[in-house]
């Protein structure tokens, strides 16, 4: 059995203050949370404030990226020692706004999933089709790219949380249907199977997408969702609660 995962990106949201704000509010109305596991991965200037305030709490803290070598060069970046010296224990990796803007790469996304699982961090590496790539119909040639490449290679598959972001579905209200989504997470857990056999029925692959409060029930309906990358809804501590506390839907074949 696969236990669910919720993970909030800010993004470039949120000082210090407003963080704690957030989480004093939001550790709160999960405490009787605990069949599933909720992340905040906050702003790099947020993770000391973040760390602190949720000591004594489940709810997991990370990144929004990390460097593949240890030290070094590479002004703007941070690596796994930093980040597992103030608490971290995720880090997403090779977001779309990462490979839209800042030349994040499938062969970039790979190097930064090994550093991040070789020094104890989980990674939660993502992939997914453009609006273009969609309509052209090639979503299965893209997600098949990404995950041969960007996770090849993985010591220990099972470690890795893939979350599945269609780019076309992030920030613009527009969320794949609850078949849209399983089809490409079903996809994505086959291809995974070619390159680690059964390690694919315990992986955990997340949606991401415009997810909010009111579709998360049926997201989490289909059987190969295990969970949300939440952007936007994260924001506000009542409404990404109510997203970690979803209750399944019926099952939505449409």
């Amino acid at each position: 059995m696969r236990k669910p995962l919720i993970a909030g990106n800010w993004k470039m949201f949120k000082n210090a203050a407003e963080a704690r704000t957030f989480i004093y509010a939001f550790k709160q109305a999960v405490a009787d949370v605990k069949d599933r596991e909720a992340v905040l991965c906050v702003p790099y200037t947020d993770l000391w404030a973040a760390a602190e305030a949720l000591k004594g709490t489940p709810i997991g803290l990370g990144s929004q990226n990390v460097h593949w070598e240890a030290q070094g060069a590479f002004t703007g970046e941070i690596s796994v020692g930093m980040l597992k010296e103030i608490g971290c224990q995720y880090a997403v990796v090779g977001h779309s706004e990462r490979r839209q803007y800042f030349g994040e790469t499938d062969t970039t996304v790979n190097k930064r999933t090994l550093a991040a699982l070789a020094g104890g961090l989980t990674p939660i590496t993502c992939i997914g089709e453009t609006l273009q790539e969609r309509e052209a119909n090639k979503t299965f040639a893209v997600l098949e790219r990404q995950i041969k490449e960007g996770l090849k290679g993985l010591p220990n598959p099972t470690a890795v949380v893939i979350a599945y972001e269609p780019v076309w579905a992030i920030g613009t209200g527009k969320t794949a249907t609850p078949a849209q989504a399983q089809e490409a997470h079903a996809f994505v857990r086959q291809e995974f199977a070619k390159l680690y056999g059964t390690a694919a029925q315990s992986v955990r692959i997340l949606y991401g997408g415009s997810v909010k409060p009111d579709n998360m029930g049926q997201l989490m309906s289909q059987g190969d969702i295990d969970g949300g990358l939440v952007g936007g809804a994260s924001l506000e501590a009542e409404s990404f609660a109510k997203i970690v506390k979803f209750e399944k839907a019926a099952a939505v074949t449409k």
